[in-house]
């Protein structure tokens, strides 16, 4: 027995003894488990992205087909201001932004508010195409402009400008003022200075009685009506009938 342990006690002297398998086995095992370390967590790094049996392949750009949608929201708001400082907002109960328009947006059911010099007007929409960029409304479809006092427009296929606080259509205009009542083929309207150009087919009455001309410019601001032809007709607090 004593001989196996002098052998065993040999054995283990050799192995811990400076330079021996023991000190070769920790040089080992100083690079070995780093070296493992990162290997174990590339693997978690790249686990995400490893095949998972799908196939490959590269896009050709000009075969591509492009996704037809690249933003799209629901009650969706957009604010700005006009070119004297004042606030407006635009609300939608959806919101299409697409690839082939960058810049543009496809509302529906728009509202919008916007502030005059003398108190707030309202526009009401099913739709319109919105230039961010521009701050104008495309509106192909009918559109309903109130502001007070008794501020009525009705038009389709116009185009609102929120800059400069302007409406222009060619779909025809139906409309009401403090001034009469006034229906025509197109429209030219300064909201913010409260003047109005109808052309075409125009027709309307007044307190003084009703009018027919191809041309009608509406001064709220000044309290005058203008038929084509020069004649001028001043009302007075007139209410419309």
């Amino acid at each position: 027995m004593s001989r196996r342990a002098d052998d065993q006690r040999s054995q283990r002297k050799e192995f811990a003894a400076p330079g021996g398998s023991f000190d070769r086995t920790i040089r080992i095992l100083r690079i070995a488990l780093p070296v493992a370390v990162g290997v174990v967590i590339a693997i978690l790094l790249l686990a995400p992205l490893a095949d998972r049996g799908e196939m490959s392949f590269v896009l050709d750009k000009n075969r591509v087909e492009r996704a037809p949608e690249r933003l799209q929201s629901n009650n969706a708001m957009y604010r700005g201001v006009d070119d004297k400082g004042r606030p407006f907002a635009l609300k939608a109960g959806s919101a299409v932004q697409r690839n082939a328009t960058p810049g543009q947006v496809q509302l529906n059911d728009l509202s919008a508010r916007i502030m005059l010099d003398d108190g707030p007007a309202s526009v009401q929409a099913g739709g319109a195409i919105y230039d961010i960029e521009a701050q104008t409304a495309r509106v192909p479809g009918p559109l309903e402009f109130e502001a007070e006092p008794g501020y009525r427009l009705s038009t389709s296929n116009a185009v609102l400008a929120f800059g400069p606080q302007t409406l222009s259509s060619t779909g025809g205009v139906t409309g009401t003022t403090d001034l009469g009542s006034f229906k025509g083929d197109r429209l030219e309207a300064d909201l913010a200075n409260r003047t109005l150009v109808v052309s075409g087919n125009v027709t309307g009455r007044t307190e003084v009685g009703p009018f027919r001309a191809d041309r009608l410019t509406v001064d709220l601001a000044k309290g005058t009506i203008a038929l084509s032809g020069g004649a001028k007709v001043h009302v007075n607090q007139g209410r419309l009938r």
